[in-house]
């Protein structure tokens, strides 16, 4: 096919890697997905981000070297799904990473979109983890432990008991949690993760353990900032006990995003979401991938791909747990 041509046959799109080195980054992505990576601490690896300076490129076919962007000003709703292409236009409207934290991640809070509208111009950041592996004893914070008011957030913050404030939660693999804008939160030392998000990177960073950056200084703090971004009241979104057979389960339900995890045993038949593409992460074993087009996907542990809208359905066949995102 044509690079030129305005017409998307059925495909699955592969992706460069596209890692990122953090002061809290780890060895654990390489290892999850089979191969040298090149580099040390890495925390973050985007495996499909259409985000300004940070967006996938195809890693082979026809459409080697292209950007996300750029396939979807090309081939618009036949990539992306009509009505999304309609409210989104190029801007794919999903941000999924693989997160390796060999230390703990600051503590931090992300604008809604009215907030993120106003001050910076770009949607606001909802998230959801799904932990795929977690050491002994590892945990995170996401949401208060009681409802406080932002006066005495200022007073916690002045005081050096943040902490004291937020909740902790223990983890364990393929606990799931759902992140709001505004619920604050940090992801703990020991935990690798999938994180499907809203595609922002605005983020105000309230604490940090007095931790020095590789310049000798400490890193910003957006204690202003945060204050008219933050959840202050107590909830509960960890999803633990939910069925563990083989097919389709639905994880997360929202308005931003929906993922569902696929457990494969043998042969498994998917129908695409209508109009809509669809993100697929291998977090273990292995299968291939029959998207219509008469050629075999490979797809083995930490690899993703992106199905996009004129493919109308999926034929699985090995032993891999799924997860897949859409909006």
């Amino acid at each position: 096919m044509p690079k030129t041509s305005n017409i998307l046959h059925p495909q699955l799109f592969k992706f460069d890697k596209n890692l990122k080195t953090v002061l809290w980054g780890g060895d654990k992505i390489g290892d999850f997905k089979g191969i040298d990576l090149g580099v040390h601490n890495v925390g973050e690896s985007w495996e499909i981000s259409g985000l300004k300076g940070h967006e996938s490129i195809v890693a082979d076919g026809d459409h080697k070297g292209w950007t996300l962007r750029k396939l979807i000003k090309h081939y618009k709703g036949q990539l992306v799904g009509n009505r999304i292409y309609r409210k989104y236009n190029t801007e794919f409207p999903l941000l999924v990473k693989f997160i390796d934290a060999h230390q703990d991640l600051s503590v931090q809070v992300h604008p809604d979109d009215d907030l993120a509208h106003r001050r910076h111009n770009c949607s606001g950041k909802t998230e959801m983890w799904y932990i795929i592996d977690a050491e002994p004893g590892a945990s995170l914070l996401a949401g208060m432990s009681r409802t406080i008011t932002p006066k005495q957030y200022l007073e916690h913050m002045e005081n050096g008991t943040l902490l004291d404030v937020l909740a902790r939660h223990f983890t364990h693999q393929g606990d799931i949690f759902f992140l709001p804008s505004g619920r604050i939160h940090s992801i703990g030392a020991g935990n690798l993760l999938l994180e499907v998000q809203q595609p922002s990177d605005i983020t105000y960073r309230v604490y940090d353990y007095d931790r020095i950056d590789t310049n000798g200084k400490p890193r910003e703090l957006h204690t202003e900032l945060a204050i008219d971004a933050i959840d202050y009241t107590v909830s509960r979104d960890c999803l633990r006990h939910y069925p563990n057979r083989s097919g389709k389960i639905s994880l997360i339900n929202s308005i931003f995003f929906d993922v569902d995890r696929i457990i494969i045993d043998g042969i498994y038949h998917l129908e695409m979401p209508h109009d809509a593409f669809l993100c697929l992460m291998c977090i273990n074993g292995h299968t291939t991938i029959n998207c219509g087009n008469g050629r075999l996907y490979d797809m083995t542990q930490g690899e993703s791909m992106l199905a996009p809208a004129c493919v109308h359905s999926l034929d699985f066949k090995g032993n891999a747990t799924i997860i897949t995102a859409t909006v």
